[in-house]
């Protein structure tokens, strides 16, 4: 029983020394390893010795040989090794070849410019060799980098959208076997990590964004890499523990950049369609409305123009009559505003353009009002050789009576409206000046989107935010421009640039 139980103690001992044994076995033949072409052109060398000895081959036929035997160890063994041979080889043809046979003759001439050849060989045929071994290194090393950056390439557009930090420091590391990599997004100014990294390496990927620059850091094993779109920088990237060069890095940082981009681009075509799909559908929910108030609107508009004849009123009800019917007519305007805006956009729409004069538009538009103290309120100024606009009629008398509805609107109660005309390149600008709400320079572009209102318009009338939005469709339908510019404690200015009969656009 006591057998039985040492047994496993001295087969566990066995084992122990046979791996013992085989690891010693293992040190020793990586240490032979660089000597073995040493050793192989020694063993060469002493047999080409005997042989030739045997045979009797001269001096020269010999020292070939030896030459050979020089080169080939300068290719495998280095210029060390390649020195040994020269010098053995040297000696060989001393004592086996050259006169007197058997004997060594120290401070010949010929022993000495016959070692200087050997050596000059080896010299010129080790640098070639180590110099062609790093470039094969070289290759080889761009080679893996060239598949890397590929496979990280792939991998990466195969990401899901959202943010791309963490999922990318990730790849790349992994891709690329590093200690740690830091992004740095300038956009959106936050920084990402993985892995280990030495201190102070976000300050560091920071300043390589705000510098622009790329450097590499020796001691730490470390590039910093500045992200670039073209010319601009857009954030950096520090890869931590490597050696790779400096175009392997390059790349790195710009497939990092066009990563971000591509995020970045796809949440905008998300946001623009949501933004696009949201438009349709207010769009055809305020079509519809516009539809469904058409009806009961004439009917009113029908009754109160039936109910003087009925019979007679007193001066309060026909005031009151007279009151429904002239808020009858508003409904009836914006519900027709909200109609027609849809059809601008509509790809099936195309304006029928004519040679029109603006000044002439623009006084029926006046008239177009119903007040006599609104109509007086405008001062028309044209020159006197004023250039025709080549333009659709109803849809710029649309565009203007929007503007002249604007004017009155959000200008100062009783205040002069001035509308000047004027010719400018090949196109003309009509502009109408008003006193009173003055539009802040964040809001002159958007006052022209579907349904916004400047945060003073909702105090000064009640207004759907479609005028002006109608008014920029019809002057792009015309290849003409409108504007906004505020004049502070004034009011504000609208422009309306429309072409020249002739004008190429």
């Amino acid at each position: 029983m006591g057998a039985t139980q040492a047994l496993p103690v001295v087969r566990s001992e066995g084992a122990g020394l046979q791996r013992g044994v085989a690891s010693a076995a293992r040190t020793w033949v990586s240490k032979c390893v660089p000597f073995i072409p040493c050793l192989l052109s020694l063993a060469g060398l002493a047999a080409c010795t005997w042989i030739s000895f045997r045979l009797g081959a001269n001096l020269a036929s010999v020292g070939f040989l030896y030459l050979v035997f020089v080169v080939l160890t300068a290719v495998y063994g280095g210029f060390w090794h390649a020195t040994l041979i020269s010098v053995i080889s040297v000696a060989c043809l001393d004592y086996f070849f050259d006169e007197p046979i058997l004997s060594f003759t120290i401070g010949r001439l010929s022993n000495w410019v016959c070692l200087g050849a050997f050596e000059f060989t080896a010299l010129i045929i080790s640098q070639l060799s180590n110099r062609a071994q790093l470039r094969a290194l070289e290759a080889d090393s761009e080679r893996r980098d060239t598949t890397r950056l590929y496979q990280t390439a792939r991998r990466i557009l195969l990401l899901d959208c959202g943010d791309p930090g963490d999922p990318v420091t990730a790849l790349i590391r992994d891709a690329f076997e590093l200690r740690g990599v830091v992004l740095f997004d300038g956009v959106s100014g936050l920084l990402y990590r993985t892995g280990a990294h030495p201190v102070g390496v976000d300050q560091r990927t920071r300043d390589a964004y705000l510098l622009d620059s790329d450097t590499f850091a020796s001691t730490e094993k470390t590039w910093f890499c500045a992200l670039r779109l073209g010319v601009r920088p857009v954030g950096a990237l520090a890869l931590c523990g490597t050696e790779m060069s400096q175009l392997t890095a390059s790349a790195l940082a710009s497939l990092v950049a066009i990563a971000l981009e591509r995020t970045r681009t796809l949440e905008k075509h998300n946001q623009a369609e949501a933004a696009r799909q949201a438009e349709q559908l207010r769009t055809a929910v305020l079509d519809a409305l516009a539809h469904k108030f058409k009806t009961p609107l004439t009917v009113i508009r029908t009754a109160s123009s039936g109910l003087p004849a009925a019979g007679k009123l007193s001066e309060l009800q026909t005031d009151l009559v007279s009151l429904i019917d002239q808020e009858a007519r508003k409904l009836n305007d914006l519900a027709s505003r909200l109609l027609g805006a849809p059809k601008l956009d509509s790809p099936e729409f195309a304006p029928q353009p004519e040679p029109v004069l603006l000044s002439r538009l623009m006084k029926a538009a006046i008239e177009e009002l119903e007040q006599q103290a609104d109509r007086d309120r405008f001062q028309v100024s044209a020159p006197a050789q004023e250039p025709p606009v080549f333009a659709d009629r109803e849809l710029v008398l649309t565009a203007l009576a929007q503007l002249v509805d604007n004017a009155l609107k959000y200008s100062l109660p009783g205040s002069s409206i001035e509308v000047s005309l004027n010719a400018w390149e090949s196109s003309v600008v009509l502009t109408i000046r008003s006193q009173g709400l003055v539009v802040a320079p964040t809001d002159r572009e958007r006052i022209f989107e579907r349904f916004y209102r400047a945060p003073g318009a909702q105090h000064c009338s009640i207004g759907t935010g479609l005028g002006l939005s109608i008014v920029k469709t019809i002057a792009a339908d015309h290849q003409g421009h409108v504007w906004a510019e505020g004049e502070p404690e004034y009011g504000t200015k609208f422009s309306l640039s429309l072409p020249m009969v002739g004008a190429t656009r």
